[in-house]
């Protein structure tokens, strides 16, 4: 189950990071925007928008699978993680600007989610995850 985790959430977090990365990149090529089939056309030859199409399929499906044996609570939290790569991949590969207050709430986000990870596992009342439930 631990290497469900290892792998599961860093899965997750590289497709959501990945969808959300060429969306931005596909909305920058899709401008000026134009009401006109030259524009769709336009859009539709970009790689970005694959991208981002290929990063939230991938990413539904691996929600999915975690949703069968993770604890809800913590892997929602966990589900957030993308928040953090993507501000920080944006900075490296976008130049995007990163200031003070973004990495607070980066660094918010991540204590959430350790907080909610050790609760859950110190927790003798929290109900198994349902790919552990005895029949």
């Amino acid at each position: 189950m631990r290497r469900l985790y290892l792998v599961g959430f860093p899965l997750l977090m590289t497709f959501d990071t990945l969808a959300q990365l060429c969306f931005k990149l596909a909305g920058d090529g899709a401008l000026p925007v134009e009401a006109n089939t030259a524009w769709v056309l336009r859009v539709l030859s970009q790689p970005w928008v694959y991208g981002a199409i290929l990063g939230y399929i991938g990413a539904f499906f691996t929600w999915m699978s975690l949703l069968k044996h993770a604890p809800i609570g913590p892997a929602f939290a966990a589900s957030h993680l993308e928040v953090v790569s993507v501000l920080l991949l944006s900075a490296w590969l976008l130049h995007e600007p990163v200031g003070p207050l973004h990495l607070l709430g980066a660094a918010l986000i991540v204590a959430g989610i350790v907080c909610l990870g050790v609760a859950e596992s110190d927790d003798p009342h929290s109900p198994a995850p349902a790919g552990d439930m005895q029949e």
